[in-house]
């Protein structure tokens, strides 16, 4: 089956051809002895009909009838009958949709079988239109049989030649098809390629680079920074690396095109780490080795991480040591501070201030255990639905308290449409302790602290605000980390343990101040009914 677009377009050639040409074999017609009419231009009338079909082929027919109205010396209506080959078009009309179907010989049999009653009538209609006419010499016959075979020859190699050439350019088209379906398929495949993760290049069977990946000409550009693609294709691969890797590549690659798979060996290059993986490129029907793979992965980063990892495990296993060793520390603290009061009892008053400092001392270490244990524990956060602002009011007035005796004053400023959320109410009520002791005493007397809660676009936002002196900017970034702290006497746990809290809630909290103007700690819980809990 022909291609549809390139048979339309061929059959738009054959029908503007035949019109030409049946205008020029009207133009040039003649007649044979005086007496049998020549005008090929039935040939191309018939072939076009054939191939066209009544579309194209009766306006042909309808000019050839005319041009032989136009240009007969003589015009009879038998004779229009005889010399136009009109009963025929109805058997050519009819064999016109099966044609181009059929194998060649059978299109040439079909054309014979409608060309030669048209010839015969053709020939013979000075006979039947003058039936005293005869003809005694033998010489016109044999001429006569000569213009039909010459005639009927001709046709049969006009439709040779044209499906020669429909069959050529037919397959020119199936070529030029197949060659662009490569060329998009090879183009997706270097998009591919270049989006991998992977520094890729392959080479043909002499070590001559063949295609190359974006990642692979980055490294390529460590030695020559304004390589191009079309620089490196062609070449082989040791003309873009450095001498101290050449020996390494090319054996690699050798190895592959000798028919060896070679995977996941560790390189060093200067300061960088790489996977490094060949493989032969076989032909899948014969088997020949026609080229060679190259795959380098780039695992510096890889090998930090599993290095800070290894770190962090040790850190872990440090951290719970001491865990360990402090929650031990606490019963004989405990133990001593009884034994504490007991002697304070027996005592003196004169030595009531040396005990009050030895104790408060103690509990000052204890609580530093507390928050070191606190923040050690790697506990999943039990949650509930609450709502935010019940929380804040059942702790204002151990708040309030606290601002009272440092002269200080606390405003709430709440946002009633906040809806309940997942939270640990002990640890929310612990975070908010922190921050707030943390502003009161970062304030002087008759500072104010603000408690807001409001909600922001996916998130509750709860603000703790005093009107302290504020951080400076190099302090804000270090204030999450444990044991950095900006008071005298202060542990640097606390914040600490803050963002701990936080982040078991899947929240954030930042920090907004400046010198001079105060200290603001933005903590936001995720708008969510289905919060998951983070160790």
């Amino acid at each position: 089956m022909k291609n549809k677009l390139t048979s339309n377009g061929f059959e738009f050639i054959i029908i503007m051809t035949s019109a030409l040409s049946i205008v020029l074999c009207s133009l040039f017609s003649s007649s044979l002895f005086g007496i049998i009419p020549l005008n090929l231009g039935i040939l191309p009338l018939f072939i076009a009909i054939l191939y066209g079909g009544y579309k194209s082929g009766l306006p042909l027919a309808a000019l050839y009838i005319v041009l032989d109205f136009i240009f007969s010396e003589t015009w009879t209506l038998p004779g229009f009958v005889l010399h136009t080959g009109v009963l025929i078009y109805p058997l050519l009309l009819w064999m016109s949709p099966r044609f181009q179907q059929g194998p060649l010989t059978e299109k040439i049999n079909k054309l014979w079988m409608c060309l030669l009653p048209a010839i015969l009538l053709i020939i013979a209609s000075p006979l039947i239109e003058n039936p005293q006419l005869h003809i005694v010499n033998s010489i016109p016959i044999l001429i006569v049989l000569f213009y039909m075979l010459l005639t009927v020859f001709t046709g049969g190699m006009l439709i040779y030649v044209i499906e020669y050439a429909m069959e050529k350019l037919l397959l020119k088209e199936q070529v030029m098809g197949i060659s662009e379906k490569f060329l998009r398929e090879e183009e997706k495949l270097q998009q591919v390629m270049d989006a991998a993760p992977l520094s890729i290049v392959s080479v043909d069977h002499q070590g001559k680079i063949t295609s190359v990946n974006e990642m692979m000409m980055n490294l390529f550009r460590g030695k020559r920074p304004l390589l191009t693609k079309s620089d490196v294709l062609g070449h082989p691969v040791n003309m873009f690396i450095d001498m101290m890797e050449q020996e390494y590549m090319n054996y690699r690659i050798a190895q592959a095109l000798g028919g060896i798979r070679m995977d996941n060996e560790v390189i060093r290059i200067s300061s960088h780490m790489f996977y490094t993986s060949t493989s032969p490129l076989t032909n899948n029907h014969t088997g020949e080795i026609v080229g060679a793979v190259l795959v380098i992965q780039d695992i510096t980063e890889l090998e930090k991480l599993r290095s800070e990892l290894g770190n962090v495990e040790r850190l872990s296993l440090v951290g719970q040591m001491a865990a360990s060793i402090t929650h031990e520390i606490r019963n004989p603290m405990a133990v001593v501070r009884g034994f504490l009061q007991l002697m304070k009892e027996k005592s003196p008053e004169s030595l009531d201030h040396y005990y009050r400092i030895v104790m408060e001392e103690l509990d000052r270490a204890n609580g530093i255990i507390n928050d070191f244990l606190s923040l050690a524990q790697n506990r999943i956060s039990e949650k509930q639905l609450w709502q935010l602002d019940h929380i804040i009011h059942d702790l204002s007035p151990l708040l309030w308290a606290d601002a009272n005796l440092r002269g200080q004053t606390i405003e709430l400023i709440l946002d009633a449409q906040i809806p309940a959320l997942e939270l640990n109410a002990k640890e929310i009520k612990q975070l908010l302790l922190n921050l707030c002791r943390n502003g009161m005493e970062a304030m002087e007397d008759k500072g104010q602290l603000t408690i807001e809660t409001r909600i922001d676009k996916q998130y509750v936002e709860m603000i703790i605000k005093d009107t302290g002196p504020g951080i400076s900017k190099s302090k804000q970034e270090k204030l999450f980390e444990p044991f950095f702290t900006t008071k005298v006497k202060g542990t640097g746990l606390g914040l600490a343990l803050c963002l701990s809290i936080v982040e078991r809630h899947n929240g954030k909290i930042s920090v907004e101040s400046e010198e001079g103007e105060g200290t603001a700690f933005i903590v936001k819980f995720p708008l969510n009914r289905s919060v998951q809990s983070v160790s």
